[in-house]
């Protein structure tokens, strides 16, 4: 075995990997699409007309029909890009950071976790994983952050 100055042989990497199981699959975005385009009553190609970045509107639309399937059906699909994400908030009229959470959540395994001031937001890698008292931990690291950038004058030089 390795003291923790030694790097991991692939094998012990590969057989860990192997123990853990493979990862859970996030649908976020997929559920959020999906949901949103049923409640405005969209077809996919008239959510696809709608899907325009509003910083830069005379690209047209961004999104393809069969691109906004697959995610809605849950096949492989590449992680959409910044304006990709602007032009879906746009065309489900949804604010940006929700579909950018969802697409972390569902892409990267990234939560958003506020505090309960909602004055402190972290990016948690797996955080829905984590046991209690983690996620507790994380939460007691955003109070302290919320309170000590309270106790600082503006411009955070205190």
């Amino acid at each position: 075995m390795n003291s923790r100055s030694e790097p991991d042989t692939e094998q012990q990497t590969s057989e860990r990997t192997a123990m853990a199981g493979p990862p859970e699959r996030r649908t976020d975005l997929t559920d959020l699409v999906r949901n949103r385009r049923s409640e405005l009553g969209l077809s996919l190609r008239k959510l696809a007309e709608r899907c325009v970045d509003p910083e830069a509107p005379d690209a047209g639309p961004i999104w393809k029909y069969a691109v906004i399937n697959r995610l809605e059906r849950g096949l492989p699909v590449i992680a959409p890009i910044v304006p990709e994400l602007r032009a879906l908030a746009a065309g489900l009229q949804l604010p940006l950071g929700l579909i950018q959470d969802a697409a972390g959540a569902q892409f990267f395994g990234i939560d958003s976790v506020w505090s309960d001031e909602g004055d402190v937001r972290a990016l948690v890698h797996d955080y829905r994983s984590m046991s209690p008292e983690d996620q507790e931990r994380v939460r007691d690291l955003m109070r302290t952050w919320g309170q000590n950038r309270a106790a600082k004058p503006h411009g955070g030089e205190g």
